[in-house]
């Protein structure tokens, strides 16, 4: 049997952080989803999908996104049920993610009041590295800061690459 799930949309509002009694962190949020066609008036329609995300994933999912952060979820289905209020059985689906990627910097989408940026891929916010100065105090290597930052293109200012037959790993 298989049951997987991956999406990628914009949370419709803040995710709900709660914590279980026994200190678990669950966070819930509703991603939109664009459908892949139009409706015939031509406007295109989305699906909005309930996602539940556990413990560190669940933290950092509510802290570093927000309403209108686009975001890549995986996971499965889960369905369940309940008795409402009025005695009528509720059926619910949801998708449990394993794993919420920050598709954007934080503030693409408006930004944040905590003045952090989540990674444009991954979970972990970005570093504030210059690599114009020492950050690291004189105590570490000068050489520290030679290294190119991720987000450098590094073949932008250089001309022909220079490849010779044994650089070939065939």
């Amino acid at each position: 049997m298989i049951n997987r799930v991956v999406l990628v949309g914009r949370l419709t509002k803040d995710p709900e952080l709660r914590y279980t009694p026994n200190g678990i962190a669950v966070a819930r949020f509703t991603l939109a989803v664009n459908r892949t066609f139009s409706s015939q008036s031509g406007e295109r329609e989305a699906d909005f999908i309930n996602c539940v995300v556990w413990r560190k994933q669940a933290e950092n999912t509510a802290n570093f996104l927000k309403k209108g952060s686009l975001a890549g979820v995986e996971g499965r289905i889960q369905t369940g049920s309940y008795e409402g209020q009025d005695g009528k059985r509720v059926y619910t689906t949801e998708v449990v993610a394993d794993s919420v990627q920050f598709l954007e910097p934080r503030n693409a989408s408006g930004g944040g009041e905590r003045g952090q940026q989540a990674a444009p891929y991954g979970n972990a916010p970005q570093s504030n590295y210059n690599n114009n100065s020492n950050q690291y105090g004189s105590n570490q290597p000068s050489n520290q800061q030679n290294y190119t930052r991720m987000d450098d293109d590094p073949f932008a200012s250089s001309g022909p690459i220079e490849v010779s037959d044994d650089d070939l790993p065939f």
